[in-house]
């Protein structure tokens, strides 16, 4: 099992339902492999570069903080496996173009970026994604539906690899991982860009002051209105933290008006602190230790690596290009 974040900083709660509490409970039954993507990083905001190590840091912290525990899983950065670059400029030679053009979400980000003269890197980072998973030739890589496609071209740059040489990388398999509806406090999807997120390093009163704010179903303009829960983000939240007997009783008090938005967000924030409040204590206490933190992730680039230097040794024998 593979996967990979780009190091923007701390991890948000949509960070974390999406992706992390998954990662969490696939190491109990998965050689799992999960890497700091710096080098995507640099696809869309290479002028920011150097703000890579510090984000590196804060997000592995979330990692462990999380429960990620680097005798079960592998955490690795992955400038330091250089075999990631090289397999990526082999792929690139057997890949056809447009393949890569075809990728829904290089379309989207050249249009959200707004970019009349895409980059190299930006159009080749769904290949260089496929060197990431082939690498460690996994069975399986977790993404949400849109990520699929990025999961298809790597079995398609695989089968090429194989039929044009010999084969050596199996074909993975997308596991599909259920990413819950997870909005911001302004009703948005929760993201870093729109100043919107909750992060697992928010204190509870951090936590509470975001919350209690938050858009509502924008019809209880007074608290006698009655409200519709199904057009309501906090009630979205409500469905990931809160027990059913509670989430229930919150959903027929907004229909009659039997409750505010203030007593609904406080039901939330009963079921929403406890679990937020003992990852953020095993955050602080890697966070307060640096060092230790990129240890984990050296030791876990030296695994990382002697698998990648015995996969390329094989590369390059059915490559042959050397005498």
């Amino acid at each position: 099992m593979l996967s990979g974040m780009r190091p923007t900083g701390k991890v948000h709660l949509g960070n974390y339902l999406g992706a992390l509490d998954n990662w969490v409970r696939l190491q109990d039954d998965h050689d799992c492999f999960f890497f700091v993507a710096n080098w995507h990083a640099l696809t869309t905001d290479p002028a920011n570069s150097v703000e890579a190590p510090a984000n590196t840091l804060e997000m592995a912290a979330d990692w462990l903080g999380a429960g990620l525990d680097p005798q079960r899983s592998t955490l690795f950065i992955q400038s330091q496996i250089p075999e990631h670059a090289e397999l990526h400029l082999l792929f690139s030679m057997v890949t056809p173009v447009g393949w890569l053009e075809r990728v829904p979400t290089y379309k989207e980000m050249v249009d959200q970026l707004g970019l009349e003269s895409p980059s190299y890197g930006l159009l080749g980072y769904p290949l260089l994604q496929a060197a990431d998973i082939l690498m460690y030739k996994p069975q399986w890589v977790p993404v949400g539906m849109d990520q699929v496609p990025h999961v298809e071209l790597t079995r398609e740059v695989a089968r090429r690899f194989n039929s044009t040489w010999r084969p050596v990388f199996p074909e993975p398999q997308a596991k599909l991982t259920e990413i819950p509806k997870v909005p911001g406090t302004d009703g948005r999807k929760m993201s870093k860009s729109y100043d919107n997120a909750i992060y697992l390093s928010d204190s509870s009163e951090e936590i509470a002051a975001k919350v209690r704010p938050m858009m509502t179903d924008p019809a209880r303009k007074r608290r006698s209105d009655p409200g519709t829960p199904d057009l309501c983000p906090v009630f979205d939240l409500h469905r990931i933290f809160t027990p059913e007997a509670d989430r229930e009783a919150c959903a027929v008090g907004c229909r009659t008006a039997g409750i505010g938005c203030l007593d609904c967000k406080g039901v939330l924030l009963k079921h929403l602190l406890p679990p937020l409040g003992e990852i953020r204590e095993r955050r602080r206490r890697f966070a307060e230790r640096p060092g230790e933190v990129l240890e984990v992730l050296h030791e876990g680039s030296r695994r990382a690596r002697a698998m990648a230097r015995q996969t390329m040794e094989e590369v390059r024998g059915v490559v042959g290009l050397e005498p």
